[in-house]
């Protein structure tokens, strides 16, 4: 059983919490919060023992052999650093790092700390869904995506009511907005399954905030392209898409996989028969584990070579299409 330390009381992390117990690989231990009151409130119905307010005694003296970080982007790079440097194992929420500038950093602290690993929290490219999607895409010819990736915010409404204090995934102190939220998971998808694109552009539509509401991504692969349709104003129903030439492959989400169909060269539908888990997060959190009660092991340890890869391509990608319409964080100016 791994001990498990967790940053971040939120939905997302209840969430993964409850995946963790049904995985039967994890109990949570230990709990972060600026505020020790709400780190006991959330952690003691997990079982939770350890509480603490200041991240430095969270990790030097916290008992726990995983971390589960779901802060603020532009926050993950301090945090992920003070976990490598005590040599922890670290499952980080998405988008993993602000830019390549943090990725590279961590990738060298990585290299001093070898105990230590790195895992993205992109759930969706650990479902058995995607995992079959893959197989046939790789039978197919490469003709493109289309990805509709959008859902309204709870968190907008302040926005437009002007409620202070401006709402994290919206605020640019903390590298908030659509692109950087929603939309990792389909450039995820698309580096999974097409490799680091020739060229990027991006198209938002900017809140007053100063982060992106919404927006539309162009991944060009030579003559092909993948469109991603991003936003957290409006909600989407129209799914994923991902061509062959004749043939097509439809997905219902892009982030919340539940179902899947194949469409052949005469129209004729084939939905895809795999599990699909009521939390979807069990399926990272067991793949996770894996590499880390593996560590001996050369396979294991390729493919995790593999995820910490796509998460530094994918990091880079995101990056690129904030540069190409001029959409800058302060974080990236630290560099």
């Amino acid at each position: 059983m791994l001990k498990l330390g967790i940053i971040g009381t939120h939905i997302i992390t209840d969430q993964l919490l409850d995946a963790a117990n049904k995985s039967g690989q994890y109990q949570l231990t230990t709990v972060y919060s600026r505020n020790m009151k709400r780190a006991e409130e959330f952690g003691k119905p997990y079982g939770a023992t350890a509480f603490y307010d200041s991240l430095e005694k969270f990790f030097s003296e916290g008992d726990f052999d995983v971390v589960y970080i779901a802060s603020p982007n532009s926050i993950h790079y301090q945090q992920v650093r003070l976990a490598i440097e005590n040599d922890k194992f670290v499952i980080l929420e998405k988008p993993a790092l602000v830019n390549p500038h943090e990725f590279q950093e961590i990738n060298k602290l990585l290299t001093a700390h070898p105990k230590a690993r790195l895992f993205e929290a992109a759930r969706n490219i650990h479902t058995p869904l995607f995992k079959a999607v893959v197989k046939k895409i790789s039978q197919m010819k490469f003709g493109g995506a289309t990805m509709n990736i959008m859902k309204y915010s709870s968190r907008i409404d302040k926005v437009y009511e002007d409620v202070q204090p401006i709402p994290n995934i919206f605020n640019p102190e903390f590298a908030g907005g659509a692109l950087e939220d929603l939309g990792v998971y389909g450039v995820y998808l698309a580096v999974a399954l097409y490799g680091k694109p020739d060229s990027v552009n991006y198209l938002p539509t900017m809140l007053k905030t100063g982060v992106d509401g919404n927006g539309v991504a162009t991944l060009t692969y030579g003559e092909r392209s993948v469109t991603i349709v991003v936003g957290k104003t409006s909600n989407n129903y129209l799914g994923t898409e991902f061509y062959g030439g004749r043939d097509t492959v439809w997905l219902d989400s892009a982030f919340n996989l539940r179902q899947g169909i194949y469409y052949d060269d005469q129209k004729q539908g084939h939905k895809f028969d795999v599990e699909v888990a009521d939390n979807d997060m069990i399926y990272e959190l067991q793949d996770f584990a894996e590499i880390i009660n593996n560590l001996k092991d050369a396979d294991k340890e390729a493919q995790y070579q593999r995820w910490l890869q796509l998460a530094e391509d994918v990091n880079k990608v995101i990056y690129d299409l904030r540069q190409s319409c001029d959409l800058i964080f302060p974080a990236d100016t630290n560099y």
